[in-house]
Formats: C-alpha cells, structure tokens, sequence
C-alpha cells in the first residue's frame, strides 16, 4: 500500500513509495515541485532543497571583503535624528 501526503506548493495529494524515509525526495506530478519527506509519522512534505554549483561557500562570506564604504556613515543616522527631532516640535 503507497503511502500519500499533501503538497505545500500546490495543496494536491502526492503519491509516495511504501514506507518513505525521513529525506527521501520526491516530485509532485501536479505542479512538479520537487519535495522531500521531513516527517514520516504523519507523513509531511515540504520543498527539497536542490544544491548545485551555485552554493555559497566559506568565501563568499569573507569579512575582509566588506568595508566601511558599504556601511552608511554615523553622520547619516545623526542627520535622521536630528529630522526626528525637528518632527517632533511641530
């Protein structure tokens, strides 16, 4: 006997193999979204992830790259307050 549950993309029922297993991936003939089990007891779906080349690695998060040209100076948040400020005494 298969086993079913619902799709979180489409709302459809999705026909699984006998027993699924925590992980185990599989694509809703409906709106082919590619899902995998998160629970087996209910069963429950939801959006597989699909890695590829494109991942980030240690790299990409490098805080040497970011300096402080990419941060809005101080003198920017003062000049907002001082907005504020001058909103509030009216």
């Amino acid at each position: 006997m298969s086993s079913r549950a619902i799709c979180p993309s489409c709302g459809e029922w999705v026909q699984l193999p006998d027993h699924p297993t925590m992980g185990q991936k599989v694509t809703c003939v409906h709106c082919e979204a590619d899902l995998e089990v998160i629970e087996t007891t209910p069963i429950e779906l939801d959006w597989a992830y699909i890695g590829g080349d494109d991942d980030l690695d240690d790299e990409d998060w490098d805080d040497e790259e970011l300096d402080d040209e990419d941060w809005d100076d101080e003198e920017d948040w003062d000049d907002e307050e001082d907005l504020d400020d001058d909103w509030d005494e009216r």
